[in-house]
């Protein structure tokens, strides 16, 4: 004559604080279940309140009278169902496993850091990345090369047709100079257009040293972002110059 040993069944242990896959033998009492679900949920046997879904079908409770002889054989346990273990204590006395904003952080001193040799800092200075690099552009020449790119991207050739942005400015005119402009504050390109009207702020000069010749007036340097090449034909402004008049 020989034993027949029951067979694990997998189920999906869930809590508050846990979800995972657990092999449970159906030869284990309740009261036994129990003391091995509270490492795993963080919620004290005392206190587990336990439940069987089977499919869409309502919750089975687990529980029984006298739960250290009950075996689990006695309910109907099939793969794959869902073991819902809930907690019975006040909200209060619950832990929030979750909440990690009372936690302590371990934060490296910098200076700890730059020293150690076992790090990605580390790493990259072996390799002359990043900042390291000798190679490396400036912050400065970055942000010219931005500029240069915004230019191209944008089709701010010379002699293209462009408008100003936003488009509240209205203003239309021909790209005459791209470049740097050493003359006026501020890193990067800057665009010269010659605007169809007189609205500009110079004639091509900037502080006496000239990009592009223009009539006075009718010379403006912007940044690439505040042009929009097109075709955009000169504006007719003579009626609503009549109207003013």
């Amino acid at each position: 004559m020989s034993l027949q040993t029951v067979a694990d069944v997998p189920l999906l242990v869930s809590s508050a604080n846990s979800s995972s896959e657990r092999r449970v033998s159906p030869s284990w009492t309740i009261a036994h279940f129990k003391t091995r679900l509270e490492p795993i949920t963080g919620v004290p046997a005392s206190c587990q309140q336990l439940s069987l879904r089977l499919g869409s079908q309502d919750p089975i409770a687990i529980s029984a009278a006298d739960e250290e002889q009950t075996q689990l054989a006695a309910f109907p346990l099939q793969p794959l169902a869902e073991l819902i273990v809930g907690d019975t204590r006040p909200p209060a006395a619950r832990t929030d496993f979750s909440d990690l904003s009372s936690v302590t952080k371990y934060e490296m001193p910098s200076a700890e850091y730059e020293t150690r040799t076992d790090s990605v800092l580390a790493w990259k200075r072996t390799q002359k990345l990043g900042r390291f690099d000798p190679d490396a552009p400036t912050i400065e020449e970055q942000k010219i090369r931005a500029s240069e790119r915004e230019i191209e991207e944008r089709g701010l050739t010379l002699n293209a047709r462009v408008r100003l942005l936003p488009e509240s400015d209205a203003r239309r005119g021909t790209v005459s100079y791209t470049g740097l402009v050493p003359e006026i504050p501020g890193i990067g390109f800057w665009v010269g257009v010659t605007l169809d009207e007189p609205t500009g702020k110079n004639d091509g000069t900037v502080k006496g040293k000239r990009y592009f010749e223009c009539g006075n007036n009718c010379g403006v340097f912007v940044r690439p972002e505040r042009c929009e090449a097109g075709n955009f034909p000169p504006l007719d402004l003579g009626d609503e110059d009549m109207e003013e008049l």
